[in-house]
């Protein structure tokens, strides 16, 4: 696959806020009081608030403890952040979620659900004694500025199923399960093992399949045999569980940023990163129509309800034996759906779980139900016939758009380091107000370029010049990734060109050389990195 630079199109970016503004019109108007009417929130999901609609697109990371989440984070936005550690034993014991922030620091819980412009207001109901383990974690970081990522605690294996955290994690599994965009669940090729809060974990996410993507990670330290076992292990258990007739896709791959182990199966896991970190890419681009999904999925669930409320409160007798008569219609709940199905022509596939619809009228008062109210349907029924057909031409004009941007891999999208956050980064060198010129001229390449240079030569460069297929083929055998390979080359075609001079080449190699160290890279070219036969072209670029 050819590297080539993203080009981005702020069309694009300016449909999706025309969608998104007429999608909260549309709910303020038709869907939010119809909600208020039938105490919707009591019974299902908070109302939505501005927020909401505003946010950028959020990936939940889910797994077990030491199946590689927190590296999985860090190797998509390339620097760590604040509060991550990493370890064989179970080192995150809250949700974190990173966002973009111009300076980098920490948000505690309690101080997020009262702020209005993040989306977190509604997680209030679940007490301190999760609010004490969720945070925020902000920094300048080019990734974030397109997305939210939400680190979760490692799920429990069964030799820690005894141990009690305090608050209902898969009811708040499940509030974000709604929220986010994508959700990456991943599994340790070395450990595959199903605990008792992994299966509570998967009724959380019932009903969300479409936004779930399972990574099998760490697979470049199995050799092919056993990940084919592994991988068979892990297909059937899901089959078990998420009983779809979709079989979920299942990505084998090794998320970080250091080179990988040699394995028959590298080409593979090449292939399968490539394939989920365009999915990932491309979650800003569709966010729109996630959210256009997501309403239509709450305005069938409320017109269900809707119905039930209603049927409760028709069937409730005036005075005497009110209390009987309510168990009696709780225990006839499946029977009452059935009827409302019938009756009402609403499909099955719209109304809540039965089991849970049940245990949360144990504490209700049927009296204070309201009737069915004719305005308030018919602005429903308008919202889901007409109001929603009217959005399709807006999407249809941005799906057209998007087809004519440059489809990148990773090179613009995870190779974006701010040299400002680098922790350790070798081609930035420090130099105080009274550096000579001479020494800001000097390039810190020059002293490393015969060696480079015979590395160039061997690869029979045509008029002086190495092509991208021929560089790529170099470069893979470094055993990076093919998202930190691709910075690379952006970094390096100074000019812009598609191919490599002796001078370009010798840049790339040195970029690999530190990589390889285990520096990070930059997020731009360093002065005293380019060539110097480029810098006049950069210069007058500049200028």
């Amino acid at each position: 696959m050819s590297i080539r630079r993203l080009r981005s199109n702020p069309k694009t970016l300016g449909d999706v806020n025309m969608v998104t503004e007429e999608l909260k019109n549309l709910y303020n108007k038709r869907l939010l009081p119809i909600e208020k009417y039938y105490s919707f929130h009591h019974f299902h999901s908070p109302s939505y608030e501005e927020a909401d609609f505003n946010n950028k697109p959020m990936v939940l990371v889910m797994g077990q403890y030491s199946t590689g989440k927190t590296t999985f984070i860090r190797y998509l936005v390339e620097q760590d952040f604040p509060g991550s550690r990493v370890g064989p034993e179970p080192t995150t014991d809250c949700f974190t979620a990173l966002m973009h922030g111009q300076t980098e620091g920490i948000i505690p819980g309690n101080a997020l659900t009262v702020d209005p412009k993040k989306p977190f207001r509604n997680l209030d109901p679940f007490g301190n004694a999760f609010l004490n383990r969720f945070q925020c974690a902000q920094m300048p970081n080019k990734v974030l500025e397109s997305i939210s990522i939400i680190d979760s605690p490692g799920i429990l294996t069964a030799a820690k199923r005894k141990l009690s955290r305090g608050y209902d994690f898969p009811a708040v599994l499940r509030w974000f399960a709604e929220r986010v965009d994508r959700i990456i669940l991943l599994f340790d090729a070395h450990k595959l093992e199903f605990s008792d809060e992994l299966t509570r974990a998967f009724g959380a996410l019932l009903g969300y399949e479409d936004k779930l993507r399972v990574v099998l990670n760490k697979a470049d330290r199995v050799d092919s045999q056993q990940l084919m076992r592994v991988y068979g292990a892990l297909m059937w258990s899901l089959g078990k569980v998420f009983r779809t007739p979709e079989i979920l896709r299942v990505y084998i791959g090794s998320f970080w940023s250091e080179p990988r182990q040699v394995c028959d199966h590298y080409q593979l896991i090449e292939l399968e990163e490539e394939d989920l970190l365009t999915d990932i890419r491309n979650l800003p681009r569709n966010a729109a129509v996630r959210k256009l999904n997501d309403l239509v999925k709450r305005a069938r669930l409320v017109r269900a309800h809707a119905h039930i409320i209603s049927y409760l409160k028709q069937e409730m007798p005036t005075i005497f034996c009110k209390e009987s008569k309510k168990h009696n219609l709780i225990y006839q709940l499946p029977v009452i759906f059935t009827k409302i199905q019938q009756q009402q022509r609403v499909p099955a596939g719209d109304f809540p779980d039965c089991t849970k619809m049940q245990e949360k009228l144990l504490g209700q008062d049927f009296s204070k139900f309201k009737a069915l109210k004719p305005s308030l349907m018919a602005s429903l029924d308008k919202l889901l016939s007409t109001d929603i057909a009217n959005l399709v031409p807006l999407l249809q004009q941005q799906e057209l758009r998007k087809k004519s941007l440059h489809g990148v891999l990773d090179g613009e999208f995870l190779g974006t380091f701010r040299r400002e956050h680098s922790k350790r980064d070798p081609f930035k060198e420090l130099w105080d107000d009274e550096s000579s010129e001479a020494d800001f001229d000097e390039w810190a390449v020059e002293k490393y370029k015969p060696k480079y240079d015979e590395i160039f030569f061997n690869l029979s460069p045509n008029d002086g010049k190495l092509s991208g297929t021929k560089v790529k083929e170099w470069m893979t055998s470094t055993l990076l990734p093919n998202s930190v390979l691709a910075h690379i080359w952006r970094l390096s075609d100074v000019d812009g060109d598609g191919m490599l001079d002796n001078e370009e080449f010798a840049l790339a190699v040195h970029l690999i050389e530190g990589k390889l160290e285990g520096y990070w890279l930059p997020r731009e070219l360093p002065s005293h990195l380019v060539p110097p036969s480029k810098r006049r072209n950069s210069a007058s670029e500049k200028e």
